[in-house]
C-alpha cells in the first residue's frame, strides 16, 4: 500500500496568525513525535505573507490518516484553530516516489 499525502493550503485571518501558528506547530510536532503512522508533517509558511501557510503530511497508509484524525492534539487543533481561518482548501495524494 502506497503512503498518503495530503497538503493543506490556509488562508489564516490576519488577526489570528499569532494565534494559529502556535497551535499548528504543536498538532505537527505532536503527530511526528507519538503517530508511528505519521511518515512527515511539514509546515510551510509563504515568506511574503504571513496569512498563508501550507501543510504537508505524509501517512503510511489510509488507516493511519483516519488515526491521525482521531488524535486528541488533532482534535484540539481542528476543533479552534478552523475558526482562525478565511479559507482552507485539502488535496489527496499517492506518493509514486520514492
Amino acid at each position: 500500500m502506497s503512503a498518503i499525502v495530503l497538503t493543506v493550503h490556509v488562508k489564516i485571518k490576519p488577526d489570528c496568525v499569532d494565534r494559529f501558528m502556535p497551535a499548528v506547530l504543536a498538532n505537527a510536532r505532536a503527530a511526528r513525535e507519538t503517530e508511528p503512522g505519521c511518515l512527515q508533517f511539514d509546515v510551510l509558511a509563504d515568506p511574503e505573507d504571513r496569512t498563508r501557510v501550507m501543510l504537508y503530511e505524509v501517512y503510511k497508509d489510509a488507516i493511519a490518516f483516519e488515526a491521525h484524525q482521531q488524535t486528541p492534539h488533532f482534535k484540539k487543533y481542528f476543533d479552534t484553530a478552523l475558526g482562525w481561518l478565511e479559507s482552507r482548501e485539502r488535496q489527496f495524494y499517492r506518493r509514486a516516489a520514492p
